[in-house]
């Protein structure tokens, strides 16, 4: 079984410029690059990062410093880029070795301290000291990540990083490349800083090799290199048959330990690391590591860590995402239906960061497409190791993400916290983690993109030709494959064909002839296998028949019945899974219920032995034998040896127990004897005796273990019971005060509801009193909305316009009326427009005669909200109108004839009055 390392990660070599990156290896290559020695650092350099509260920090370290270390020392912090400080004359005063400001170019020399310049980022190569302008905008800058990167790059494996007192989390992700080139990494105490941001990242991102005061890691770095292998020489496996059994001997314990085999890694790379973790435990040669290993569990915890090479950053290798959003993903999308869903597995996600990059890339393609493109997309990423896959889970990561991603990224698909930033749930709910061996375990299947970057470079050549039948298998027809810009396909030429640009970026070609997966030591592969061997068996069974015995099969099976020990395979609870041979003289069934567990079946003087060797052999991964136990049988008594062995096996016998039976010669003290003897008999019972003795003490001495044992995991079980105890009463103080909150607020509520029910009751009475009132005055009155569609009406309405209850919503046009009223509508229209109200009467087919009365229906707030019509009947009044007009007609024309009458009075009285004043004229003649 091999194991499936995690992806290193790069520095960031896009802020370098092109006179300072190094060139990538074109080859499957171990992760260090090759340099030429002489063009390498003549010393040691240790970059250190500070931020706020640094300047006491720095003091104490560099006061701690020898004069004489040999080492050159980098100090880079967080400076305001307009004031020019006075860090160099301050560090000068509590060291005694000379302090400078980084000037460009500046070759590093031992013994020597180097201060980075305000405004400026770092880089070094070939152990010279480079400044350049910064890229990001102030208050993103991440200077000490910057320089770790580079540091890492230029130095390898001779990298030192320093993470002293500082706010925020710069630093973290240069730490992780420093341990990805197998570095080391020392951090002050969290506790004696004064800001302990950046020294709590490191140590809770697990980077940290060294913890310790800031005064005391000068020291921790000195003694961690003088057991360091020489800088200038690469780590080669070395020749000596002691120091390779020694490597495997560290396998061995690794894999009883983790449960996964690393034989198959590359030894440089096993070498490299193994010799880190020596220097940092002081240790000059491997058999002392062995047996540190062995002493000492956690210690294959951390190496276990360091093998998997857990680095990885968003958005690795700018020009395979930009030629994946802009070629790759849009030539998989039109190659599929509308709504399909696309299928990807990154294969060593670490972190997840890579998983994550891809859902968002995926993203950019969909917006580039437009609205109308309907695709999906399903991550699965995977990881070797569980603390990994949780963190990958939890989708939160530090601030300092911000260089690799970019600000329109961070706003669009990310979420800003008070420690990092959290990937949003769109993003999120594409990626599916789960822990899983490359190697040993089955793969994903009908994919259309698998990435598997960084990994193949720290597996030997001989699994990389196993893997990459296996992701030809898994992808579908014209699927891609990417990785790492140090990894290729070798001569899997036939299987994959590679895209064009420098990416590692493969299409699948259609080729079956090397897709057998036989070869391939995994699970799945034996799946495979016995799946074939059944669909062939049929075949040949005619064949087998007539094919002459197979001797050796059938001795084979004679000794196995007749001549081996009797056996029993177990599991990690007594439960009987496989009997080899007859086990009744040492087992029976136990009377009541079935109950196939050997403790429970074992005959008596063997029970109590075998169930404390059963105990100890499962607790402590060993072999317990037991010698000479005296069993009873049917009637008598026998001798038997016992062995209770813990399988380690990698197969399906893992963790099981096989105990074995072998029968033995009575011991010498208890043979008979031929003739009487006191004295021997006496011996031999004091002997029995002895033994049984013995026997107890040992069966005591494993029941106390068992009891304190049981005492401290119930001491355990204890403190998380008081620990959820305690959380469960501040649950129920939560919960106490969320019961008086929703009391107060119940109580709020009911006052509410009363008060809305006293409305609804005034609001109920209301309409009441308007009911009565309008059919009270006898008064027909339709309510119409702003679409003339009946909203209420009166029951007086029903006699002129034919309503019923469920006419309410239809339009007046629709309904059927008794005047003689075509123009209503238009006119309720008019009034509608011009809010004047309109009145008029109106006859009916039935010789009725109404007024009709439209009004514009106002709301409280003034908004007008339909409209009123009134119909009155005014039958009566008009025929009383018409007699009126009748008899004021009578009495004009009797008028008409009086007044002529009048007239002709008038005109004889007119005539008089002439003719009195004619004569009166010729009267006064004839008296003159």
């Amino acid at each position: 079984m091999t194991t499936q390392p995690r992806r290193p990660r790069n520095s960031p070599r896009a802020k370098v410029p092109p006179s300072l990156a190094t060139t990538a290896a074109t080859a499957t290559t171990p992760a260090a690059e090759p340099r030429d020695p002489e063009s390498a650092a003549p010393c040691p350099i240790v970059g250190i990062g500070a931020s706020a509260g640094g300047l006491e920090a720095l003091e104490q370290f560099l006061g701690s410093v020898p004069a004489s270390s040999g080492l050159a020392y980098v100090v880079v912090q967080h400076l305001d880029p307009t004031y020019k400080g006075m860090i160099v004359e301050l560090l000068q005063r509590a060291t005694a070795i000379p302090v400078t400001q980084v000037a460009d170019g500046t070759k590093v020399e031992p013994d020597h301290v180097y201060v980075i310049p305000p405004n400026r980022d770092l880089s070094i190569l070939h152990g010279a000291l480079y400044l350049l302008e910064p890229a990001a905008p102030r208050g993103l800058r991440l200077p000490i990540d910057f320089f770790f990167r580079a540091l890492a790059d230029d130095q390898q494996a001779g990298a030192i990083g320093v993470i002293l007192s500082g706010m925020g989390s710069d630093g973290m992700l240069g730490l992780r490349a420093i341990k990805e080139k197998a570095g080391a990494v020392f951090v002050q105490t969290p506790a004696s800083a004064k800001f302990d941001g950046m020294p709590r990242s490191a140590v809770d991102d697990g980077q940290a090799d060294v913890v310790a005061h800031a005064a005391e890691l000068p020291g921790r770095i000195l003694d961690y290199l003088k057991h360091l292998p020489k800088l200038d020489t690469p780590s080669q496996p070395p020749s000596s048959d002691a120091n390779q059994s020694g490597l495997e001997k560290v396998l061995v314990l690794l894999r009883a330990r983790t449960g996964h085999d690393f034989s198959l890694y590359k030894k440089s790379t096993l070498y490299r690391r193994i010799e880190r973790r020596m220097g940092l435990h002081q240790l000059a040669h491997i058999g002392d590591y062995v047996r540190y290993l062995r002493d000492n569990p956690q210690e294959a915890d951390l190496l276990f860590k360091e093998l998997l090479i857990g680095v990885t950053r968003f958005f690795r290798d700018p020009e395979l995402w930009q030629q994946l959003r802009t070629e790759v993903l849009p030539a998989l999308l039109l190659a599929r239906p509308e709504g399909s869903v696309l299928r990807a597995w990154t294969a060593g996600c670490s972190t997840g960061e890579e998983a994550y990059s891809l859902a968002i890339v995926f993203r950019e393609v969909l917006q580039d497409l437009g609205p109308a493109a309907h695709f999906g997309l399903q991550i699965f990423a995977t990881d070797l190791d569980h603390d990994a896959i949780d963190k990958a889970r939890a989708g939160t990561y530090p601030a300092n993400i911000a260089a690799d991603v970019g600000e329109e990224r961070l706003k669009r698909y990310f979420v800003q916290e008070e420690h990092g930033y959290r990937v949003s749930n769109q993003i999120r709910e594409m990626v599916i983690f789960a822990p899983q061996n490359l190697v040993m375990d089955p793969p994903f299947t009908r994919l259309d993109l698998l990435s598997c970057r960084n990994l193949l470079i720290y597996l030997e050549s001989e699994l990389q030709k196993r893997l990459l039948p296996l992701f030809h298998y898994s992808l579908e027809p014209g699927g891609v494959l990417m990785l790492g810009s140090a990894e290729t396909i070798g001569d899997a030429t036939d299987l994959f064909a590679p895209l064009p640009g420098r990416t590692r970026l493969y299409q699948r070609r259609d080729h079956d002839a090397r897709s057998e997966l036989a070869g391939f030591s995994s699970a799945f592969a034996r799946q495979r296998a016995s799946a074939a061997a059944v669909s062939t068996a049929a075949t040949s069974t005619d064949a087998s028949s007539l094919s002459p015995p197979n001797l050796q099969a059938l001795t084979e099976a004679e000794l196995l019945l007749h001549h081996c020990p009797a056996a029993v395979l177990t599991n990690d609870k007594g439960d009987i899974v496989y009997i080899s041979g007859k086990t009744g003289k040492y087992l029976e069934p136990a009377a009541g219920k079935a109950n196939l567990n050997i403790l429970a079946m074992a005959r008596e003087g063997l029970s109590g032995a075998l169930h404390s060797a059963f105990a100890k052999a499962v607790r402590q991964k060993t072999t317990v034998r037991l010698n000479a136990l005296r069993v009873g049988t049917n009637g008598g008594t026998q001798y038997v040896d016992v062995a209770v062995q813990v399988l380690a096996t990698a197969d399906a016998t893992r963790d099981m127990v096989l105990v074995v039976f072998r029968d033995v010669a009575a011991p010498a003290t208890a043979t008979p004897v031929l003739a009487p003897d006191p004295v021997g008999a006496h011996r031999a019972r004091l002997s029995a005796a002895e033994k049984e003795l013995a026997q107890c003490r040992d069966e005591l001495h494993i029941t106390r273990e068992e009891m304190q044992s049981s005492q401290e995991e119930l001491r355990a079980a204890n403190e998380e019971l008081q620990s959820t105890n305690e959380e469960l009463q501040s649950t129920n103080e939560e919960l106490t005060t969320s019961k008086e909150e929703m009391q107060s607020m119940n109580e709020e509520l009911q006052t509410v509801n009363h008060e809305l029910q006293a409305k609804l009751d005034e609001l109920s009475q209301a309409s009441d009193d308007m009911k009565n009132l309008l059919n009270s005055t006898d008064i027909a009155t339709l309510f119409l909305d702003d679409d003339l569609k009946v909203r209420r009406f009166t029951t007086q309405t029903t006699s002129i316009i034919k309503l019923i209850p469920g006419d309410a919503g239809r339009p007046i046009t629709d309904l059927v009326t008794e005047l003689d009223y075509p123009q209503l509508a238009d006119d309720v229209r008019e009034v509608l427009r011009s809010l004047i109200f309109r009145e008029c009467r109106v006859p009916a087919r039935d010789g009725r005669s109404f007024t009709v009365r439209i009004m514009p229906y106002r709301t409280q707030d003034n908004r007008i909200d339909g409209v009123v019509i009134t119909f009155v009947d005014v039958s009566a009044a008009h025929a009383q109108e018409q007699t009126l007009r009748a008899a004021l007609a009578t009495l004009q024309g009797r008028f008409a004839a009086q007044t002529a009458a009048l007239g002709q009075a008038k005109a004889l009285e007119e005539v008089l009055t002439k003719a009195q004043s004619i004569l009166e004229n010729r009267l006064g003649d004839l008296k003159a």
